[in-house]
C-alpha cells in the first residue's frame, strides 16, 4: 500500500525520533507524536477519505505540519520534514567504545515518566544496532514521575516477556531506577529487585544533604546485593532553569565500595547531566571501578545518546572490558 516503504503511521515516528535525537524542543515531538497516536486508531478507509478531501487537520492532534507528513508518506513519498531532519543529522564519529556496546542500561518507558511504551523503546534500540535494553523505569516514591508500585511492577515484568517473545533475538532486559532512601534503603520489594536483571540505584530527593550522611546513604544502597548500577551519582543538573550543584559526598569511600561490591558507576549521557563530572569520572576510573555508559532515555530518539558518554570515557582511560553495556545480554542476566 505504500511503495515508500513506511505508513504514515510510522513516518510520524521516525520525524519524531530524528527530532529527539537532535535535541529539539519538546513541543515539537509531541505535535508528530500525538498525530502518530492519532493514525493509530483511525481505520485506513476514513485517512484515505479525510486525505482525500482535505479534512485532517479537523481531527484533534492534527497539524498543518503533521498533516502534510501524513499525505506524504500515504501517497508512497518520503515526508519533506523528514528528508530535512535526515540531511541535517550529523552521527558523530564512532569510537573504539561506541562500537564495543551492545545495550543500554537506563532506559524509561510510559510507564513512569517516558514518553512512548516499551515496545517502541525496543524497536528503536533495536534499530540503533542495540543488542538489548534495559527498562528501567522509576520506582514508586517518585510520586511525580508516576514510579512503579509493587503491582504496575509485576505487570510490567509479563508484558517484558510477551515483547521479548515477539522481537527475539534482540531482548528487553527487566529493571527499575530504584529511588536510595534517606537511610540508605531501596524503593521497591526486596522480592521484586531479586527478579529483575538490572536494578540502577540512584538519589532523587534530599540531594543537599550534608556529606557524611550521604555518603552513609550510598554506601547502604551499593552494599545491597540486587544493585548493578549507581545512577547519576552528583544528581547535578547544568542546563538552563535545572541548574543543580552536586551533591556532596566521599568519592573515595562510594568508589572503592562500588569496586568492591562489582557495582557499575554509571556515565550518564543525558546533557544536561553528564554525571559524574570529568574529575569524579577519573576518580572512578583510578579506583578501579566498573561503568555502565547509560542513556538515561526517556524516548526512543534519546537513546541515540550514547556517544558523548562513549568520549568522556575514553578520555577517563576507561576501556570496553570495563563496561557492563559491552556485554551481551546473557552475560548480564546470567541466562
Amino acid at each position: 500500500m505504500y511503495p515508500w516503504g513506511m505508513d504514515p503511521e510510522r513516518a510520524l515516528r521516525r520525524i519524531a525520533f530524528e527530532l529527539e535525537r537532535s535535541r529539539a524542543p519538546t513541543y515539537r515531538v509531541q505535535a508528530f507524536r500525538r498525530a502518530a497516536a492519532v493514525l493509530a486508531t483511525l481505520p485506513p478507509p476514513e485517512l484515505a477519505r479525510r486525505i482525500a478531501d482535505g479534512t485532517l487537520q479537523d481531527l484533534h492532534g492534527i497539524g498543518p505540519a503533521t498533516a502534510t507528513a501524513i499525505a506524504q508518506a500515504a501517497a508512497g513519498q518520503q515526508p519533506d520534514y523528514l528528508i530535512r531532519l535526515e540531511a541535517a543529522y550529523e552521527p558523530p564519529p564512532r569510537t573504539v567504545m561506541r562500537a564495543a556496546l551492545r545495550g543500554d542500561c537506563h532506559s524509561h518507558s510510559d510507564w513512569s515518566d517516558g514518553g512512548s511504551p516499551p515496545v517502541e523503546m525496543a524497536e528503536a534500540a533495536q534499530a540503533l544496532g542495540h543488542e538489548w535494553i534495559a527498562l528501567t523505569d522509576h520506582s514508586p516514591r517518585l510520586t511525580v514521575a508516576n514510579g512503579l508500585s509493587a503491582e504496575r511492577l509485576t505487570a510490567q515484568l509479563a508484558l517484558i516477556e510477551k515483547i521479548n517473545a515477539d522481537v527475539a533475538p534482540f531482548r528487553i532486559l527487566s529493571g527499575i531506577e530504584v529511588d536510595i532512601l534517606e537511610d540508605g534503603g531501596l524503593d521497591q520489594r526486596e522480592d521484586l529487585l531479586a527478579r529483575l536483571d538490572v536494578v540502577v540505584a540512584s538519589v532523587h530527593s534530599q540531594l543537599r544533604m550534608p556529606a557524611g550522611p550521604m555518603t552513609e546513604r550510598m554506601l547502604a544502597a551499593i552494599a545491597n546485593p540486587h544493585v548493578r548500577v549507581l545512577g547519576h551519582c552528583t544528581g547535578r543538573m547544568s542546563m538552563g532553569r535545572r541548574n543543580r550543584p552536586e551533591s556532596q559526598f566521599d568519592a573515595d569511600a562510594v568508589f572503592t565500595a562500588c569496586r568492591e561490591h562489582d557495582v557499575a558507576v554509571e556515565i550518564n549521557c543525558r546533557p544536561e547531566r553528564q554525571d559524574p563530572p570529568d574529575d569524579l569520572l577519573r576518580q572512578a576510573a583510578d579506583a578501579g571501578c566498573r561503568f555502565a555508559i547509560d542513556t538515561d532515555a526517556h524516548a526512543p530518539g534519546q537513546l541515540d545518546w550514547l556517544d558523548n558518554g562513549c568520549e568522556r570515557a575514553e578520555r577517563a582511560g576507561i576501556t570496553p572490558d570495563r563496561v557492563l553495556n559491552a556485554l551481551a545480554a546473557a552475560d548480564i542476566t546470567g541466562g
